[in-house]
């Protein structure tokens, strides 16, 4: 074997999967397809809930120079505009992946983890049923194969490890699409992230270290991967964003990504559990994205260790199970929300109700920050 568990994926739930692992004695190899620091399209918001599990595990050190996200503001249409400041002081973080990736995947190196990048991992091998290890290539195009006795996916919501074996695809509706950029000379950013919904489409802006901004369009319409100009033609025209952004500039290239929700039928297969977005990928609207990779790749991790320990005996059922116990309300919220942003009547009737009832706005925020 050339690992105890070999992990496809070097991202947040890999990197916390490796970390966990790798304290515990076990021997893990981390592949990764790209090299750090690379650009991650995210909103950059770090709910309090995924906060308090970089705590919990010892690793707030990450965290470090990011900016404090003190809650959300939410406009819709017809001036409808919420604050919800998350209460009793709960702050959450703001910080570009490309730092807090290279982070978390240092952080697994240094609990013992080896990290291998520029790996390709072209999929899973499967002998008798259960899955051995992953065939790679690397810079010179040459393909072999890695054994161990786990295998964790989390190598994103387009899986090479989770597709072939039929344990992800892309949600059947509504399918979104999403292109995000950074922007300087944006103007009133304070520490709330931003989600601006309208009929057809959202907007989420946050603020992140270095004076830049955030700025990510969301909207059902494919054309937005053909069309690079679309986030600066919205922003120019959103009437509550066009003032604030008249002066700013675009940093670097805006990156697209779709389709967004990815749902997946199973955690795992004989001999692999999946994590992060491998094991399901939800629409960034509520910003808790970041929570489901840091605890799905805790909980791979967990039902490695048993593995290690015990043999194999259905993992992978038990891992669904915990995954359902420990995400299942929120997957339903998630979906809920999903839902009324993909319908024009209702997101009307939502911004009608947020104007009779803010409160009820702000409670959807403290929960969607998992607080």
């Amino acid at each position: 074997m050339d690992a105890d568990v070999v992990i496809a994926g070097a991202g947040p739930a890999g990197a916390i999967a490796a970390t966990v692992l790798a304290r515990a004695g076990a021997r893990v190899l981390l592949l990764e397809r790209n090299r750090f620091p690379r650009p991650k399209l995210c909103g950059d918001s770090i709910n309090p809930g995924a906060v308090s599990i970089l705590e919990r595990l010892g690793l707030s050190g990450v965290l470090a120079d990011g900016l404090p996200v003190g809650g959300m503001v939410v406009s819709g249409e017809g001036a409808v505009r919420v604050r919800g400041p998350y209460p009793d002081a709960v702050r959450g973080v703001s910080l570009t992946r490309a730092v807090l990736d290279a982070r978390l995947a240092g952080a697994a190196v240094q609990a013992g983890a080896r990290l291998d990048e520029g790996v390709v991992v072209r999929g899973p091998v499967v002998n008798d049923g259960c899955v051995r290890g992953v065939e790679v290539s690397g810079g010179s195009g040459s393909t072999r194969q890695i054994t161990a006795l786990v295998v964790i996916a989390a190598d994103g919501h387009f899986s090479r490890v989770a597709r072939p074996l039929r344990l992800s695809r892309a949600a059947a509706r509504p399918r979104r699409w999403a292109i995000g950029a950074y922007f300087e000379g944006v103007h009133d950013l304070g520490e709330h992230g931003e989600m601006h919904v309208r009929r057809d489409h959202y907007i989420g802006v946050a603020p992140v270290p270095g004076g830049l901004a955030n700025a990510c369009l969301v909207s059902a319409r494919r054309s937005l991967l053909r069309n690079r100009g679309a986030l600066i033609a919205h922003l120019a025209a959103d009437p509550v964003l066009r003032d604030r952004f008249a002066d700013a500039r675009m940093v670097g290239q805006p990156t697209v990504l779709g389709p967004l929700a990815i749902d997946s039928p199973a955690a795992g297969y004989p001999g692999l559990l999946l994590a992060g977005d491998a094991a399901g990928f939800i629409d960034p609207m509520t910003g808790d994205g970041l929570r489901f990779a840091f605890r799905g790749g805790e909980l791979a991790a967990l039902e490695a260790l048993r593995v290690l320990e015990y043999g194999w005996n259905d993992s992978h059922r038990r891992l669904q199970r915990s995954r359902r116990a420990e995400f299942g309300r929120k997957w339903r919220f998630n979906r809920a929300l999903r839902a009324v942003a993909a319908r024009p009547l209702a997101v009307r009737a939502a911004s009608v109700a947020a104007r009779v009832a803010p409160g009820a706005v702000r409670r959807v925020i403290a929960y969607a920050g998992d607080i």
